[in-house]
């Protein structure tokens, strides 16, 4: 017996936001699924973190390690036998499939579900497979309304401050067939002034890649005060340097100089490759192409909220099929090795070497644990990797149908020069 998408769908959607997983296992049920488990993610992309009530009891799993990890960075399915069935069930008839939950690459955690291993065709796995991008959208719209998952995504406290940052961005990872982004912020659980935005239209993309200075609280409001000023203008239908004016006007008006937001603006045309861009005492820009890395200098402009009535100029750049933009905050450098700047460019390089072969959902991670790892240090300060991989319109086409880039993989890896 195969399962009832629609069936599935319906009870998911009917279902109260934090009883998601009740209803999926008796809607699957009929399929012999008789467990249902979910894993989250965390803020730190260390452990995934078992969905269960509060107090929480049940042990997290290293975000690589086993089957659910397999599961997670292939973010594809996985089966192996079920080591303890439940009582009634002889050894070796019951399976557990790990699938990957994502939302348009967003990497979710991994639904476990136990069943009858003589259940378990192909079609069912392609099926459940559905199912689990199906409750991945269905815990987006349930974090509306119910704190349970993301309680889950937390192995630590948050401070105050990155709790007001993590519900400011929008996800960790996006997808489509032009463009795959990925994200990190650390230290996950106290970064206050670093953060990130984008908005996909059918014709445009825009980043925003942001630091605001200063530390806790104080950081974290002033930054979300610029982000919610350039989404305000981006929304009122304005040009890139204008986004970039109402919101120094906004950033100025509160503060009057004595705080200021470093911003990188680009627009991306996605028929094109064509970028426009603002550079507002931004992070740095590193591109890959062909298997070099190079950085790509803008002419500096104030950052938002330094003086009033700042004029704002886009400049431009072309992206190619196969590009691959690396975006970091000056606290990724203080981890590469301040005190020697060319060492310090150096070891970000390598870093980037290591994580070439990543899709660009894994390569912001992969950056900053491979400088962490060199350095023998952690990051003191905010530390902020986005990481956009260019597939192009025509060559996105092209993956949509099968190929790298419809799983957000360059369609030819980039490597590293030091």
């Amino acid at each position: 017996m195969t399962a009832d998408l629609a069936t599935v769908e319906r009870a998911l959607r009917g279902a109260a936001p934090h009883a998601l997983l009740d209803a999926l296992a008796t809607a699957l049920a009929p399929c012999g699924v008789f467990d249902v488990r979910l894993l989250m993610a965390d803020y730190g992309l260390t452990v995934l973190q078992p969905v269960t009530s509060l107090p929480r009891t049940a042990q997290p799993l290293a975000v690589h390690a086993g089957a659910p990890g397999r599961a997670f960075g292939a973010q594809l399915p996985y089966a192996e036998p079920l080591a303890d069935p439940p009582p009634g069930r002889a050894e070796g008839t019951a399976t557990l499939l790990h699938l990957p939950v994502s939302v348009r690459g967003d990497r979710l955690g991994v639904l476990s579900l136990a069943l009858d291993a003589d259940r378990l065709t192909e079609e069912l796995r392609e099926e459940l497979a559905e199912v689990a991008e199906m409750l991945g959208h269905q815990i987006v719209v349930a974090e509306r309304d119910t704190d349970l998952y993301l309680q889950a995504r937390r192995k630590d406290r948050l401070t105050l401050a990155a709790e007001m940052q993590w519900q400011l961005l929008p996800a960790r990872a996006c997808s489509r067939a032009e463009y795959a982004i990925g994200a990190q912020l650390e230290p996950a659980y106290a970064i206050h002034g670093d953060n990130f935005d984008w908005s996909a239209t059918g014709d445009r993309l825009t980043l925003t890649i942001t630091n605001g200075m200063g530390e806790g609280i104080e950081a974290s409001l002033l930054t979300n005060l610029a982000i919610s000023a350039l989404r305000n203008a981006r929304r009122a239908g304005v040009d890139l340097a204008d986004q970039a004016a109402l919101a120094d006007q906004a950033v100025y008006g509160q503060y009057r100089g004595r705080a200021y937001v470093s911003v990188l603006l680009l627009e991306f045309h996605l028929d094109t490759g064509a970028v426009e861009i603002v550079d507002a005492g931004s992070p740095e820009l590193l591109r890959l192409r062909d298997g070099l890395v190079e950085r790509i200098p803008f002419e500096a402009q104030l950052p938002l909220g330094l003086a009033d009535d700042t004029p704002y100029v886009a400049q431009r750049i072309q992206v190619l099929a196969g590009d691959r933009l690396i975006f970091v905050s000056d606290g990724v450098h203080a981890v590469a090795g301040a005190a020697d700047e060319s060492r310090g460019e150096r070891a970000l390089a390598r870093a980037i070497r290591a994580s070439r072969m990543l899709p660009a959902a894994e390569v912001p991670r992969k950056v900053l644990s491979e400088l962490a790892r060199r350095q023998d240090q952690a990051p003191a300060d905010d530390a902020l990797v986005v990481c956009l991989d260019w597939f192009g319109r025509s060559a996105g086409a092209a993956g949509a149908e099968g190929g790298d880039g419809a799983n957000g993989l360059p369609h030819r890896a980039p490597g590293m020069s030091d």
